[in-house]
């Protein structure tokens, strides 16, 4: 990728190099992976209460630990296995937390089952294509949308836990639902 140091970026990333790496490299990307969005939906779950700058650090110790976010895995994890996690010092061990994470693994199986495909159940939710805000400061950026609502509740209806409208508004942020981006970014115009 292009060196973007010296291009303008949305001031939230600005403190750590990995955040900017990952402002200019993923957040706002659309990710139409079904198992992509499920492991942003798990860890943006996991960020609740916490910074993304923690879970961004932890991420692939997330991955390792969660078989790569497979669902298909982690539906099937048992008490030994949540006892494991809770012992491992690379990840969140936050009990309620790791068992929504097998719960959703377990919600996203019976959607398949019911030959409901992750990624479209949730780009349904924009009608398929990205919307493209134009905030000018970070203040204006809302943290719940009728959107972000209505997915929220959808989720919730399947079984889905952790997965609130403020947490949902920023994984849609986040997963390239929504381009959020203020419009002095280099990545606004770059993902519109």
């Amino acid at each position: 990728m292009e060196n973007t140091e010296d291009k303008i970026k949305c001031p939230w990333c600005l403190k750590y190099p990995l955040y900017q790496k990952y402002h200019d490299e993923e957040w706002g990307v659309p990710i139409r992976s079904s198992q992509k969005l499920f492991e942003k939906i798990i860890l943006d779950g996991t960020q609740a209460g916490l910074s993304w700058w923690t879970i961004l650090n932890r991420r692939d110790n997330y991955r390792i630990a969660y078989d790569n976010f497979d669902p298909q895995i982690m539906s099937r994890y048992d008490n030994s296995k949540i006892e494991e996690l809770l012992n491992n010092k690379s990840i969140i061990r936050n009990k309620v937390k790791i068992k929504a994470a097998i719960n959703n693994a377990q919600c996203y199986v019976d959607l398949l089952e019911k030959d409901i495909a992750f990624d479209q159940f949730i780009w349904e939710t924009v009608n398929g294509d990205p919307i493209i805000n134009h905030y000018k400061t970070l203040v204006e950026v809302p943290t719940n949308s009728t959107l972000s609502n209505s997915l929220s509740n959808r989720l919730k209806e399947h079984g889905f836990k952790f997965v609130g409208t403020t947490i949902i508004y920023a994984f849609m942020q986040a997963a390239g639902l929504y381009n959020d981006h203020l419009v002095d970014c280099h990545r606004h115009s770059e993902l519109s």
